[in-house]
Order: structure tokens, then C-alpha cells, then sequence
């Protein structure tokens, strides 16, 4: 030991390099020196100001607010189809018939058993009052003939409305998107002829917001649409709805439709089935601070950042605003300008 601390006083310079050089390999909490300049190493980026937006993204298709599905309400042989998918068609306008023969038939036969019925009916009373006797058992013939009158009148109402039914009528305007049947002289059911019609005038785009982003989503936010069939348009508009519901998508997932309402579609520009990529504005601030996501670390509790100060490497406490999946607001902690450490570089 003597004769350590002798050399130590003969060769003070000596001794003092190599202190330092043992404090630089050892290094300090919060700063890192590094031969190289630090910007070789790693991807950095400069603390500017920008608008900061928190987004949920989505896709969809656009569906017309105002549609409906008819088809008929029995089971026959279909004789008449009167439009085509793409045809306009206006209200109450008739569209398809179904084989109208039989049905005319049975009104007819039940129209003569009405008739029956009705004379029946009114002999009966008739002769009734004329004898001005009514016994029990002429009072019960009534009311049996009162019977017989009322079912032959329902009769004829229902067959009645079996042939109206025979021709299938639209209560609105629009254009036919769908027909399952389009060809006449096939028997069909209810369920294997359906028409489509839609009106063109009220559009609306419907999304499918992923399950973990749905609690954000509100009623009133402001959107922003890009359809494929117009890239270069961004059309705006706010949410209108939230369904209460869950669908489930294609890959397994489970997803809440949300709706938006398009612009007026005077030029018929927006059609049926177009897809798009909706966002959903859910908050934002302007010029702040911003910083990758990614460059943000946390050791015990607090959030800091590495900071390039010439060719050292410092940590940095900082305090975040808003954040999104890519950028986070600072708040504390940073002036504009500095370079901070994203991520090493890839070998």
C-alpha cells in the first residue's frame, strides 16, 4: 500500500487519466458517452410541433338509408316480372304477378256462396217476422244463419285479399338492387323471390368498429370517408348512430356497426355496396409537441425519454399529453428541436 500511494505522488498526471478513464467505463446514471456519434447508432427524432389527432379506423360499405325487401306473402306460379335490377320504379307501382287464375276462381265461388248465404238469410227472416212468432228454435236458426252470413262475408274478404296479394306493389321510389327470381313461369315461396328496392336519394356508409376501439366511439364525433371509387375525395360527416349489437367479421372477431349519413346524392355518385375506409375523430389537440410513441420508456412510475446531447445519451423525465398508437403529446420535459432516441437501428 506504501508503496502504491508513493507511486501515486510521484506520478500525480499518470494517476489522474487513469481515474478518469475508470469513471468514463463505469459511466453515470443518466448519461451515456459513446464514441461514435450517437446518430450511427440509432433513429432519432427532432421535437417539433404538429396537431396531434386520436383516430379509430374502420371499414364499410355505403347502404341506402331508405330500403326495403318485398316478396310475396304465398307460394304460386309466377307469371309476370315488370322490372330488372337497376330499374327506377315509383310508389305503389306494381313489379311482379303471380298466377292470378285460381285465385280468381275461389273468389268467385265464394262470392256465390255469400250470395247464398245472404238470400238464405234474408228469406228466413222474412218469414219470421211475417209469422210473428219467434220460437227457440227459430232463434237459434237465425243465429246459425247469422253464422253462415258472417264466415261467407270473411270468405270473400280473405279471398279477396289473397288476389291483391297476388301482385307485389312497392311502397316507395327508388331503383331495384335485387331480384332472386327474375324470370316469369316458375313456381316460387315467399322466401325464393325477393325485390329490392332502395332509394338513392338519402345515402348512408356503415362501418364496423373493432370491439376494443368501440368504447371511444360516440354519437355526434366527426368523421372522415375515403370510398375506393374516389380516392382523392374526403368526404365529412359525423357519427349518427352506434349499434347496441355486436356482428361478427370475417376472421372470427366481433365488431359494432356504426352509421354515418353521405352528402345529398343528386348525381347518383354514391351507390349501393361501394366500399370505403372510414375514421372517427375522438380527440385532438394543435401545436404541441409531439414524439413517436415508441420512444417513450417508464422506470418506476415516471416516463422518461434519451435525449443526444452532442455524443452523449441523457434520460429525460417527461410528462405526456394525449397519446395515439404512433405519436404522444409532451407536455414537460422538452424543448423544440432536441433529438431524442427512437429506436436502435437494425443491424
Amino acid at each position: 500500500m506504501k508503496k502504491f500511494i508513493s507511486f501515486v505522488k510521484r506520478h500525480k498526471i499518470l494517476s489522474l487519466v487513469i481515474l478518469l478513464i475508470f469513471l468514463v467505463s463505469v459511466g453515470w446514471p443518466t448519461t451515456k458517452k459513446v464514441t461514435a456519434k450517437p446518430e450511427q447508432k440509432y433513429e432519432t427524432t427532432k421535437v417539433q410541433k404538429q396537431d396531434l389527432t386520436d383516430l379509430v379506423s374502420a371499414s364499410g360499405t355505403i347502404q341506402a338509408e331508405n330500403q326495403i325487401d318485398l316478396k310475396f306473402q304465398t307460394s304460386g306460379l309466377l307469371t309476370w316480372v315488370g322490372v330488372k335490377v337497376g330499374d327506377e320504379v315509383k310508389k305503389w307501382q306494381a313489379i311482379a304477378s303471380l298466377d292470378k287464375r285460381e285465385l280468381e276462381q275461389n273468389l268467385l265461388k265464394v262470392l256465390r256462396d255469400y250470395s247464398k248465404e245472404r238470400w238464405d238469410f234474408e228469406e228466413d227472416v222474412k218469414v219470421t217476422y211475417k209469422d210473428q212468432v219467434i220460437t227457440d228454435t227459430i232463434k237459434r236458426l237465425l243465429e246459425k244463419n247469422q253464422f253462415d252470413l258472417d264466415k261467407a262475408v270473411a270468405d270473400v274478404e280473405i279471398k279477396d285479399i289473397a288476389l291483391k296479394l297476388a301482385t307485389l306493389v312497392t311502397p316507395i321510389s327508388g331503383v331495384v338492387t335485387r331480384i332472386d327470381t327474375p324470370i316469369a313461369g316458375v313456381n316460387i315461396t315467399p322466401a325464393t323471390a325477393v325485390f329490392t328496392i332502395a332509394d338513392p336519394g338519402k345515402m348512408k356508409f356503415v362501418a364496423n368498429v373493432d370491439e376494443a376501439d368501440i368504447g371511444k366511439v360516440k354519437v355526434g364525433q366527426k368523421t372522415k370517408l375515403i370510398l375506393d371509387a374516389y380516392p382523392d375525395q374526403e368526404i365529412e360527416g359525423e357519427v349518427i348512430k352506434v349499434a347496441f349489437a355486436a356482428v361478427a367479421t370475417k376472421g372470427g372477431g366481433t365488431a359494432y356497426p356504426i352509421e354515418i349519413y353521405l352528402p345529398e346524392n343528386k348525381d347518383r355518385q354514391f351507390k349501393v355496396g361501394m366500399n370505403g375506409d372510414l375514421e372517427v375523430i375522438i380527440s385532438g389537440v394543435e401545436e404541441v409537441f409531439t414524439i413517436p410513441s415508441e420512444a417513450i420508456a417508464e422506470k418506476e412510475g415516471q416516463k422518461f425519454v434519451r435525449v443526444i446531447e452532442g455524443r452523449q445519451i441523457k434520460e429525460r423525465p417527461v410528462e405526456i399529453g394525449l397519446a395515439t398508437d404512433t405519436e404522444t403529446q409532451i407536455t414537460q420535459g422538452l424543448e423544440e428541436g432536441e433529438i431524442v432516441i427512437v429506436r436502435e437501428k437494425s443491424k
